[in-house]
């Protein structure tokens, strides 16, 4: 569980879902009281822009469907104090973010990558037998054939 706090908001990630709760004046004031919470699958990227000596950073969540605009030079974090899916953060909160930011691309990978096929359920004993017994009778087996699996089954 990452929770971490920033300027005009907080984020936490469980591992499924991103939350971003805006508490406190500055909060209030730039986007209301309350909270937006996100599965990790409803999020296509993660913008990042990190802080300087003078500046503020920020990490913005990008979702299908969303508007989204290129900031002018030297207004990208101010743009991002307007938006709702972004967090500000200043230089010393910085490292906290990074690994929010490395945990969210991850679970967004696992969330695009191909998952592997189920295994078929081994056959029970009792098909093993029904399917020997079909094959013996539309004459594919001989009765011979047919004892000596039969008997290979039940002696495993």
């Amino acid at each position: 569980m990452i929770d971490i706090s920033g300027q005009g908001g907080q984020i936490q990630f469980d591992g499924q879902y991103v939350t971003i709760t805006r508490k406190g004046f500055l909060a209030r004031a730039t986007h209301g009281k309350g909270e937006k919470r996100l599965h990790v699958s409803q999020i296509a990227a993660v913008q990042w822009k990190p802080a300087g000596p003078m500046v503020n950073g920020f990490i913005q969540l990008t979702v299908p469907g969303g508007i989204e605009q290129r900031s002018k030079f030297g207004s990208q974090t101010l743009d991002a104090t307007k938006d709702e899916n972004s967090v500000i953060f200043t230089k010393k909160q910085q490292p906290e973010f990074e690994k929010l930011r490395a945990a969210l691309e991850q679970a967004i990978a696992a969330q695009h990558a191909p998952q592997a096929p189920a295994a078929a359920a081994p056959a029970s004993l009792a098909d093993e037998l029904a399917k020997l017994a079909q094959l013996r009778d539309q004459g594919i087996l001989s009765p011979a054939e047919f004892e000596a699996q039969k008997a290979r089954l039940l002696s495993q």
